[in-house]
Protein backbone atom coordinates (compact mmCIF):
# COMPACT_ATOMS: atom_id res chain seq x y z
CA UNK A 1 0.00 0.00 0.00
CA UNK A 2 1.56 3.40 -1.01
CA UNK A 3 1.57 6.39 1.45
CA UNK A 4 -1.33 8.54 1.74
CA UNK A 5 -0.07 12.59 2.25
CA UNK A 6 -1.78 15.44 3.67
CA UNK A 7 -0.69 19.03 3.16
CA UNK A 8 -0.30 20.68 6.02
CA UNK A 9 0.62 24.45 4.55
CA UNK A 10 3.16 26.26 3.26
CA UNK A 11 6.69 25.78 3.51
CA UNK A 12 7.63 29.70 4.48
CA UNK A 13 4.65 28.43 7.15
CA UNK A 14 7.44 25.59 8.34
CA UNK A 15 10.55 27.31 7.90
CA UNK A 16 9.28 30.21 11.08
CA UNK A 17 11.76 29.74 13.84
CA UNK A 18 8.91 28.29 16.60
CA UNK A 19 7.55 24.52 15.83
CA UNK A 20 4.32 24.46 13.29
CA UNK A 21 1.60 22.97 15.17
CA UNK A 22 -1.67 21.41 12.92
CA UNK A 23 -3.82 18.13 12.94
CA UNK A 24 -4.10 15.28 10.52
CA UNK A 25 -6.94 13.09 10.47
CA UNK A 26 -7.35 14.75 13.99
CA UNK A 27 -4.16 13.64 15.76
CA UNK A 28 -2.07 16.76 16.78
CA UNK A 29 0.94 17.10 14.82
CA UNK A 30 4.19 19.83 15.13
CA UNK A 31 6.17 19.85 11.94
CA UNK A 32 10.00 21.76 12.21
CA UNK A 33 12.14 22.18 9.67
CA UNK A 34 15.41 21.25 10.54
CA UNK A 35 18.76 21.89 8.16
CA UNK A 36 17.23 20.69 4.85
CA UNK A 37 15.07 18.16 6.35
CA UNK A 38 11.43 18.69 7.72
CA UNK A 39 10.16 16.10 10.56
CA UNK A 40 6.69 15.55 12.05
CA UNK A 41 6.06 14.24 15.37
CA UNK A 42 2.95 13.81 17.35
CA UNK A 43 2.55 16.92 19.26
CA UNK A 44 2.08 15.57 22.88
CA UNK A 45 5.02 15.15 25.48
CA UNK A 46 5.49 11.41 26.49
CA UNK A 47 6.14 13.05 30.36
CA UNK A 48 2.79 14.82 30.65
CA UNK A 49 1.11 15.25 27.60
CA UNK A 50 2.44 18.82 27.10
CA UNK A 51 1.69 20.20 23.56
CA UNK A 52 5.67 20.10 22.24
CA UNK A 53 4.33 23.22 19.79
CA UNK A 54 4.65 25.64 22.38
CA UNK A 55 8.19 24.43 23.28
CA UNK A 56 11.89 25.57 21.79
CA UNK A 57 13.75 23.62 18.63
CA UNK A 58 17.43 23.68 19.21
CA UNK A 59 18.08 23.49 15.19
CA UNK A 60 21.67 22.69 15.55
CA UNK A 61 20.81 19.10 17.03
CA UNK A 62 17.40 18.91 15.80
CA UNK A 63 15.68 18.43 18.98
CA UNK A 64 12.54 19.27 20.02
CA UNK A 65 12.14 20.87 23.92
CA UNK A 66 8.52 20.45 26.05
CA UNK A 67 8.14 23.89 27.22
CA UNK A 68 6.38 22.54 30.54
CA UNK A 69 9.54 20.22 31.95
CA UNK A 70 12.53 20.69 29.24
CA UNK A 71 12.47 16.99 28.15
CA UNK A 72 14.34 16.74 24.83
CA UNK A 73 12.96 14.63 21.80
CA UNK A 74 15.17 14.13 18.95
CA UNK A 75 12.85 14.92 15.85
CA UNK A 76 14.13 12.42 13.12
CA UNK A 77 13.90 9.55 15.55
CA UNK A 78 11.34 10.70 18.20
CA UNK A 79 13.37 9.33 21.00
CA UNK A 80 13.49 10.45 24.27
CA UNK A 81 16.73 11.97 25.57
CA UNK A 82 16.56 13.90 28.35
CA UNK A 83 14.52 13.03 31.55
CA UNK A 84 11.60 13.85 32.89
CA UNK A 85 10.87 11.83 29.47
CA UNK A 86 11.64 8.59 29.05
CA UNK A 87 9.23 7.15 26.31
CA UNK A 88 9.79 7.89 22.46
CA UNK A 89 7.23 10.53 20.56
CA UNK A 90 5.32 8.67 17.51
CA UNK A 91 7.08 10.25 14.57
CA UNK A 92 5.79 10.76 10.61
CA UNK A 93 7.56 11.11 7.51
CA UNK A 94 7.33 14.98 6.03
CA UNK A 95 8.81 16.21 2.86
CA UNK A 96 8.53 19.49 0.89
CA UNK A 97 6.70 19.77 -2.52
CA UNK A 98 5.63 22.32 -4.62
CA UNK A 99 6.28 25.15 -2.14
CA UNK A 100 4.50 23.06 0.32
CA UNK A 101 4.61 20.41 3.68
CA UNK A 102 3.24 17.13 3.26
CA UNK A 103 2.92 14.80 6.25
CA UNK A 104 2.51 11.01 5.67
CA UNK A 105 -1.06 9.95 7.28
CA UNK A 106 -0.96 8.02 10.15
CA UNK A 107 -1.56 4.40 9.94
Amino acid sequence: MSAQWVDVGDVATVEATQPFGTEVDGLPIVVVRCGQGYYAVEDRCTHEEEALSGGEVDRDSCEIICPRHGARFCLKTGEALTPPAYEPVRTFKARAENGRVLVERPQ
